[in-house]
């Protein structure tokens, strides 16, 4: 025993470990420890505390915003080939807009431009058709002038109704006129010219007999008042191509509701 004494002495003094300046490798501080373990008890604490105080509705903002983000960054192929469509129309609009305004390449056709657009507006052709149907004296006549009046009206409701509902502004800032405030055609989309101009042509093209030049000329006062609207700064392409087929089916509503003759005289002794 005294000889396994020294021995063990000599070991730990041989040990480098042992030493004062090495203490602190073998036996960390509890201190630390026991911060460390109540700081990590605190913040678990404090992260359920505010997941628990959390709204519901920033969890799931919160998990619908890595969604958004995506769908942002990568959108569909209809996104892509709508947006692309769109700036094409309005580049294309904006080319084909040499009436715009007085300093436009055909500036000093404007005038000309806006009295072919007089001949689409709605408030002149319900005048001249009201104008008609008191002359009128044949029940055939009275008939159609009705229905006609008839269309007239729908196609300035379904219109004005569209319009406010797609609320799209025309390619140039060019302030509606007196005429177009009076038939709520503020708006581009569609074209209230275009509507009325293709609706007109196709009921006259039906319910009156003209020869074929005068059908011609028709046709063709169709397209030069949809794209006259083009022209002067209003629509957009895509708003009198939109406004031909509303005005087509408007016609095919008219003709769906067409009013006998027994009805015209009725609402005709009652006015």
């Amino acid at each position: 025993m005294p000889a396994s004494q020294p021995r063990s002495r000599a070991r730990d003094r041989n040990n480098v470990l042992n030493r004062a300046e090495f203490l602190s490798l073998n036996q960390p501080l509890k201190g630390n420890q026991e911060s460390r373990s109540s700081g990590r008890k605190q913040s678990g604490q404090a992260g359920a505390a505010g997941a628990q105080n959390s709204n519901p509705k920033e969890r799931r903002q919160s998990q619908q915003l890595p969604e958004e983000d995506c769908m942002q960054l990568n959108p569909s192929f209809k996104g892509i080939a709508f947006n692309s469509l769109l700036a094409i129309d309005i580049c294309m609009s904006k080319r084909l807009g040499v009436c715009a305004n007085r300093a436009s390449s055909w500036g000093g056709a404007r005038s000309m431009i806006n009295l072919l657009g007089i001949t689409g507006h709605g408030i002149p052709w319900i005048a001249g058709t009201l104008i008609c149907l008191v002359k009128s004296s044949t029940l055939a006549g009275q008939e159609v002038l009705m229905n006609l009046l008839l269309a007239l009206l729908l196609d300035i409701m379904i219109v004005a109704g569209l319009q406010k509902l797609a609320k799209r502004k025309g390619p140039y800032d060019i302030t509606p006129g007196l005429l177009d405030y009076l038939t709520m055609d503020t708006y581009a989309f569609p074209a209230g010219h275009a509507s009325r101009a293709a609706m007109l042509s196709k009921f006259f093209l039906n319910h009156l007999v003209l020869a074929i030049p005068l059908r011609i000329l028709l046709v063709l006062w169709a397209l030069c008042v949809g794209f006259s609207r083009v022209m002067i700064g209003r629509h957009h392409i895509t708003d009198v191509l939109s406004g031909f087929v509303f005005g087509y089916l408007q016609f095919r509503l008219v003709e769906l509701i067409w009013m006998s003759s027994n009805t015209c005289q009725m609402l005709i002794s009652i006015w």
